[in-house]
């Protein structure tokens, strides 16, 4: 029987990707059963497998191989960057410097621009059973960004069943800088029938942030109380799902929502998503001050590793600092911007319970 790193390794690894080269893979696994498998093209989350009910259970949807993943435009995994979401018509000013990004979300630069992070060889620079550490080092200019940036990220796979992701970096100039992972979730497993909005969802916020048609954030800080946007409390997705305008103008969830500030110490919990069948829960932990909830609107016609993606098929939870911040002054420190005297330095944990 073909084992699921050997599966990754014939459909990641046996095709060049964007540099002509093959990618490289690592699988980690710890002392319950569980596995995590990453690459190095844009430091991708590939894989996260655990047994649920006595069986594997994949709970990452992923492209069926590197020529759908070089196609796909939902990031699968990735890390995302240099500016994790959207900024408004690819432009800012910092320092009183006009900049100009790859615009490729219609007139806005999303997740880094035209070749992301997501698209780039990361070096593996250290590797064991239960962690491995990826690094890059991009150019001043390099999309547009100012300041050369490197970058470090360590993927840990704990015995108390944690993915844990680690994040530094540094710049020599004033930068936008806001890194997450774009791994998509479904707990009832990838091929699984259930959609996102079968999952349960807590997110300890208060605030979301309405959008405009492009989706960039109009500025306002919006109450949830009230809204379809409430998930203070445990709440199925599709309760209130496109039942308000700010909802429907996505095609869904595609919102950031601030969290309290008492739970981004990394140790608390700040969300909370369930199965659809109640068997598996994940906590997510973080030192970010914000979640984009996407609740996979976009998905319609992505081949998968099982099935070509349905809309709804899978949820990304991407902790990060607030979209279009480099915009938004008002937002200071929650809006993402790199100063050269400082080390960019966050954590995200993604822990399940089976």
């Amino acid at each position: 029987m073909i084992t699921n790193f050997e599966q990754l390794e014939q459909g990641m690894a046996s095709t060049p990707s964007f540099d002509g080269q093959l990618a490289k893979l690592v699988h980690l696994t710890n002392s319950n059963g569980m596995s995590a498998s990453f690459m190095d093209i844009g430091a991708t989350w590939l894989s996260c497998s655990m047994p649920v009910n006595g069986e594997a259970r994949e709970v990452l949807l992923r492209s069926p191989n590197m020529a759908e993943h070089m196609e796909q435009s939902a990031y699968f995994g990735s890390i995302v960057g240099r500016f994790a979401n959207r900024i408004a018509k690819g432009q800012f000013e910092l320092e009183g410097k006009r900049y100009q990004l790859g615009v490729n979300n219609g007139e806005n630069s999303l997740h880094g621009g035209l070749e992301g992070f997501d698209k780039k060889r990361w070096s593996i620079v250290e590797q064991s059973a239960q962690k491995v550490v990826f690094t890059l080092h991009t150019k001043d200019g390099d999309q547009g960004y100012p300041g050369n940036l490197g970058i470090k990220v360590t993927y840990s796979l704990t015995d108390d069943n944690q993915v844990s992701i680690s994040y530094e970096a540094n710049t020599d100039k004033t930068c936008p800088v806001n890194l997450t992972n774009h791994a998509y979730f479904n707990l009832a497993g990838e091929g699984a029938n259930s959609k996102s909005l079968d999952h349960v969802l807590q997110l300890n916020s208060g605030h979301y942030l309405p959008t405009d048609q492009g989706l960039i954030p109009t500025g306002e800080i919006k109450l949830v109380e009230g809204t379809s946007f409430d998930f203070s409390q445990a709440k199925l997705i599709g309760r209130d799902f496109l039942t308000e305008s700010d909802q429907k103008m996505a095609g869904g969830y595609d919102h950031a929502f601030v969290f309290q500030q008492e739970v981004t110490d990394g140790e608390s919990t700040a969300a909370i998503l369930i199965s659809p069948n109640n068997d598996l829960t994940m906590r997510v932990k973080t030192t970010k001050p914000a979640v984009q909830f996407y609740s996979g609107n976009f998905l319609a016609g992505t081949p998968g590793k099982s099935k070509c993606y349905e809309l709804y098929d899978g949820l990304a939870l991407e902790t990060q600092y607030l979209p279009d911040g480099p915009n938004k002054p008002e937002w200071g420190s929650k809006r993402g911007v790199l100063n050269p005297e400082e080390t960019y330095r966050h954590q995200t944990i993604y822990q399940f319970e089976f």
